[in-house]
């Protein structure tokens, strides 16, 4: 059997958390910007900790398992 999990959450994590996507944090000219499509590099070391974060979370410490194929 194949575990997609991590494939599935590092894909959803990295859509969201991409910087100024949805949100950018630190921000060009404030703390926290939303949806403004521009990044530095400060946010994208930021991002890099959170997607780090989330992602080990969510597979290591709650178990998320999602098996396909037969066994």
């Amino acid at each position: 059997m194949l575990d997609w999990a991590p494939i599935l959450v590092g894909l959803l994590l990295f859509i969201l958390l991409s910087p100024g996507l949805i949100f950018q944090l630190p921000g060009n000219t404030r703390t926290i910007e939303f949806g403004n499509f521009h990044t530095n590099g400060r946010a994208i070391i930021v991002h890099t900790f959170l997607f780090f974060g989330a992602f080990t979370i969510l597979i290591l410490a709650t178990g998320i398992h999602i098996f396909t194929g037969r066994s």
